[in-house]
C-alpha cells in the first residue's frame, strides 16, 4: 500500500491518495478496511476509489458523487489494471464545486507519476 498524504489543500479541504495492487471488489473492500485502519483515513469525509480489473471497472464514490468514475477514467486512459487508487478527502466545511474534480484529477495524476 502506497500512500501520499497533504497533497492538495483548498478552501479547507485536505487530500490524500493511496493505492496498490488489486484485483477483486473484495479485495478493494479489504484495501479500504486497511488503509482506515489509520485514524486520520478512518475520519476521513469520503474514501473515493476505482479498480480496473480484467473482467469490469468497479467503483465507489463514497459520497463524493460522480468521483469514481474521474478515478477510473484516468485508470482507463493509463491502461493501470488490477490496481486500486483511492483519493481521500477530508472536507474542510466550504464547498468546492467543480474544483473537488480536478483535485481528484491531480491526485490521481500525482499517483500515477510515481509508479
Amino acid at each position: 500500500m502506497r500512500v501520499i498524504e497533504n497533497i492538495i489543500s483548498d478552501r479547507g479541504s485536505k487530500y490524500a491518495v493511496s493505492g496498490g495492487p488489486c484485483t477483486s471488489e473484495e479485495e478493494a473492500k479489504a484495501f479500504i478496511k486497511a488503509l482506515c485502519r489509520k485514524k486520520k483515513f478512518a475520519k476521513a469525509t469520503h474514501n473515493t476509489w476505482g479498480l480496473l480489473t480484467r473482467d469490469a471497472p468497479i467503483k465507489n464514490d463514497d459520497g463524493e458523487s460522480g468521483a469514481g468514475m474521474v478515478i477510473l477514467r484516468m485508470l482507463e486512459r493509463e491502461g493501470l489494471y488490477d490496481h486500486i487508487v483511492v483519493v481521500t478527502r477530508w472536507y474542510g466545511g466550504k464547498h468546492l464545486g467543480g474544483d473537488r474534480f480536478r483535485h481528484v484529477q491531480e491526485a490521481v495524476r500525482i499517483y500515477l507519476e510515481g509508479l
